[in-house]
């Protein structure tokens, strides 16, 4: 690897931009060539092959015109963001790592949000929209709002329908999400990015506990990232 393509791949990281190394591995004679992709001056039959890894988020091999190349995925690590440091948090953050995503508690209620109600877990006080805009959720980022108040829920909703994040949730009955979707509108989002809101969060299983509410709203998640087919929630 030549310190170009290590130092670009170490920005990469630090970006969160998912990228793919690809090295040639056949034939013998060309092997070790190495593009970061995507790259204009890489073909483009490389750089779509490149954009498929990543979208499956897994490693493979290459070929095309007699040439073989391994990519190899680079992709950021899901976050899970969480808006309100609640009961169901508590429930959601331990499941959520175990998953391999990276969870962050956002809540500027310090009596909620502590190391102590949060070990192990990154914890920020700032406001929702102030947390959100230096985050930068990414696709790579799942946003779920928790705390059931609009001054906490809409300004992160706000923020979250203006993010690529690829997944959005708020907890709350219908009437609620109604009333909420109604605030957004005022707001100036438009019904395609409203539908974007998963709510009320999470898959219809009749959960009740924190812990069965937590499943369900990871069990979207998940469903959302592969992309599975998820079935209309019931009316209520």
């Amino acid at each position: 690897m030549t310190p170009e393509i290590l130092q670009s791949l170490a920005e990469a990281r630090a970006e969160r931009r998912p990228v793919v190394l690809a090295t040639r591995i056949a034939p013998a004679e060309a092997a070790g060539t190495q593009y970061l992709l995507p790259d204009s001056a890489a073909p483009a039959e490389l750089n779509s092959a490149a954009a498929a890894a990543l979208a499956a988020d897994s490693s493979r091999t290459f070929r095309t015109d007699g040439t073989e190349w391994f990519l190899q995925v680079h992709n950021p690590p899901p976050r899970l963001i969480l808006i309100g440091a609640v009961h169901i948090a508590q429930a959601l953050a331990p499941i959520a790592e175990m998953l391999g995503f990276a969870v962050t508690i956002v809540d500027p209620r310090r009596s909620f949000a502590s190391a102590e109600r949060f070990p192990n877990v990154a914890v920020r006080t700032d406001w929702p929209d102030e947390a959100l805009d230096a985050l930068r959720p990414d696709t790579r980022s799942a946003i779920v709002t928790l705390t059931h108040d609009p001054k906490l829920d809409d300004p992160a909703l706000d923020r979250a329908l203006k993010s690529s994040a690829f997944y959005i949730g708020a907890l709350g009955s219908r009437r609620t999400h109604a009333a909420r979707l109604a605030r957004l509108a005022a707001l100036g989002h438009a019904q395609p990015a409203l539908a974007r809101i998963h709510g009320p969060v999470g898959l219809s299983i009749e959960a009740v506990t924190a812990p069965e509410i937590a499943l369900a709203i990871l069990a979207e998640i998940v469903a959302v990232r592969r992309g599975a087919e998820i079935s209309a929630k019931a009316a209520a």
